[in-house]
């Protein structure tokens, strides 16, 4: 049986490389939502394993809650990402700041 520990170091790593891809890459929209996805699956990750270890299933109930509104956030981000691109004609974060209505 896989420790704890384990999870929770794997779940540490992919937070920090996401983290770290949002920092480095301030340019690209697209990458942005893939780190910000990533971020919430370690997040989940940490939350199944303490749950399998507790041996309690609230923990893996709420990651449903919690992947449905992750859906719902890349669904609606790439929505918008499609919108700005056919509009801007670039997915750039520094050619969008400047929004107009």
């Amino acid at each position: 049986m896989i420790p704890l520990s384990h999870y929770l170091t794997l779940g540490a790593i992919m937070f920090c490389l996401s983290m770290t891809g949002i920092f480095l890459n301030r340019k690209n929209v697209l990458i942005l939502l893939m780190c910000i996805e990533l971020m919430l699956l370690s997040v989940n990750l940490n939350f199944i394993a303490f749950s399998h270890f507790l041996g309690d299933t609230a923990g893996q109930v709420f990651v449903f809650f919690i992947l449905t509104v992750a859906a719902a956030e890349s669904a609606i981000g790439l929505a918008i990402l499609v919108v700005l691109f056919r509009n801007r004609q670039t997915i750039n974060v520094d050619d969008l700041d400047s929004m107009k209505g």
